[in-house]
């Protein structure tokens, strides 16, 4: 290391939200470090902001034009948040992926659905075994979580060791997966130097209560499910293998039939199963032979926990779907937490159910669902337990950094709220806000990429608050009008206050205009479709109380 390298830090998507994770390290001279990816992860869309969006990710413009600097790419988990952007943005990147066996394979997957190469992605196997990236070593270490074969990076270099968290929890008992381990945690602590930097988890820092274990699920669950009469069908997170087994096992041990209902799911055990990290699942049967069990011996696992609408959940509530319809007297469970922003969608499923007489049980008393990340208890045992000279707060809101900063201050840890888009430089005993990196979204929007800032997402909100309309007219060579201008409504009432038909109302004003309009506004067609919208906008205001967006065309018709 010499005076002029320094170590830096730099999140893209992650900090200052839940979702969306993505985050580089570099080190070496300023403006030319040498770096790393931890996570290209997605967060999904709303009606609200995004309608008609596929998926949101992290603007990745400043990797792809740093690119050559970059030597990895390094995922902690297989989240979608975590995951989901890899293969979009790895056209731009090209650099080796390292992940585990479990996520490697998933990684993999979505490589190949979008026409990239698989053999981009290299299986490591969990500490001791080290990766070399540039002037990275980089070693994966096994954490609990709601995913199998969730790690923490231990990121080591010439200015000291990082510890990345990723996402993680205190759990000894996860059902499916690795446990937490303080023993190797400890060791992790105190090797060399200790540890320069904990980049660390905020999701839960509002909990005040420790965290509890996957394992503790068990019994309540068993419970519930015996005490059914109905068929009984059962939600949670797709990717949480450990939650799917333990109710699968309640089922089974309820004598009932199990039957797993939604692709993600399916595949999700699947590759849990081929990777050996899931063993010992109950068997399941398919939807056409659960059609033919009878109702109080049967059993659904179903995709849809955040109120998806292509979802086995939704569709189960909007009738029949694969022969399988929910009936009076049937019982629904969300075993999962409601991710905010997504209650709309959930409380919609909810009331379809009641409406035809099914039981809705959720978690609001945390017998049947248990978070994946550490709570307030859990960070302030971490902190203890890796003694870091810097905390730097990731993977949450703002208000959940700013109360982690707060935490680690609190025990005499330097610490910094950087969000999305913030350089800080690690180097020396304290962090230091260097720069300032423009950050934002790209939104996958259908099977293009494009910037959240490009006005297709505006427009489109335009049009759905507001309404369209074309307006069209035909010229002669000499730019006269050729009989009256015409409109098309899209999404606007036919009638207005006056009573008359908008569209008519509209062209009366045109013909008017038109009629009074000198050859210098007939000539610039940028002057005339100005005027054209103001007219039309003018009259919407008055008739229906709404400017719509408008889009005019002019004609000219060349007489040979």
């Amino acid at each position: 290391m010499t005076k002029k390298d320094r170590l830096i830090y730099l999140p893209l998507g992650g900090a200052g939200e839940i979702g969306m994770n993505c985050y580089v390290y570099g080190y070496g001279p300023a403006g030319k470090e040498r770096l790393i990816i931890v996570d290209l992860g997605v967060t999904f869309p709303d009606m609200d902001s995004s309608p008609g969006v596929d998926l949101i990710l992290a603007d990745t413009g400043w990797l792809a034009d740093n690119a050559d600097r970059i030597e990895a790419i390094f995922i902690t988990h297989a989240h979608e948040d975590h995951v989901g952007a890899l293969a979009l943005v790895w056209p731009d990147l090209k650099k080796p992926v390292y992940a585990r066996k479990f996520t490697a394979a998933i990684a993999m997957m979505k490589m190949e659905e979008q026409g990239q190469p698989r053999d981009a992605v290299h299986i490591v196997q969990a500490r001791p075994e080290r990766v070399e990236a540039g002037p990275f070593e980089v070693q994966f270490v096994p954490v609990s979580h709601s995913i199998p074969e969730s790690s923490a990076l231990i990121i080591d270099t010439p200015a000291g060791r990082i510890v990345h968290t990723g996402d993680f929890k205190l759990d000894g008992s996860p059902v499916v997966g690795e446990p937490f381990d303080p023993e190797q945690w400890h060791g992790i602590a105190h090797e060399g130097d200790g540890v320069k930097v904990l980049v660390c988890d905020s999701t839960n820092v509002f909990v005040e209560h420790p965290g509890r274990s996957e394992a503790t699920l068990a019994g309540p669950l068993s419970e519930l499910i015996a005490a059914q009469e109905g068929m009984v069908v059962a939600t949670t997170f797709a990717s949480n293998v450990a939650r799917l087994k333990t109710l699968a096992e309640a089922g089974r041990s309820a004598g009932r039939t199990v039957c797993l209902l939604g692709r993600a799911m399916k595949r999700m055990t699947s590759v849990a199963e081929e990777t050996g990290v899931l063993s010992g699942f109950p068997g399941t049967v398919p939807p056409e032979e659960a059609a033919e069990v009878s109702r109080h011996k049967l059993m659904l696992i179903v995709t849809g926990s955040q109120g998806e609408r292509r979802a086995a959940s939704a569709q189960l509530s909007r009738g029949r779907y694969l022969g399988l319809e929910m009936k009076e007297g049937d019982s629904f469970l969300f075993s999962s937490k409601t991710i905010p922003g997504n209650e709309r969608g959930v409380i919609r499923i909810m009331n379809a159910y009641s409406e035809m007489g099914v039981d809705v049980i959720d978690d609001h008393d945390g017998l049947y669902h248990v978070s994946g990340h550490a709570n307030r208890p859990d960070l302030e045992a971490v902190h203890d337990l890796l003694r870091p000279k810097i905390l730097l707060p990731m993977h949450g809101e703002h208000r959940h950094l700013r109360e982690h900063v707060k935490l680690g201050i609190g025990k005499g840890i330097a610490a910094e709220l950087a969000v999305n888009g913030m350089m800080v430089d690690l180097t020396g005993n304290e962090p230091d806000v260097v720069e300032y990196v423009d950050s934002g979204r790209t939104y996958l929007d259908g099977s293009v990429m494009i910037g959240a800032m490009d006005g297709v997402v505006r427009d489109r909100i335009r049009m759905a608050l507001n309404g369209h309309v074309l307006a069209t007219m035909i010229t002669d060579e000499d730019d006269q009008p050729l009989g009256d201008a015409w409109v098309e409504l899209m999404g606007l009432p036919e009638t207005g206050r006056s009573g008359t038909k908008l569209s008519d109302g509209i062209e009366a004003e045109l013909a008017e205009m038109l009629s009074d309009a000198d050859d210098r506004l007939l000539r610039d067609d940028k002057k005339l479709e100005d005027a054209v919208r103001k007219i039309v906008r003018q009259v919407a205001m008055e008739e229906i109380g709404k400017k719509p967006e408008v889009t005019v065309v002019i004609s000219r018709l060349l007489v040979e």
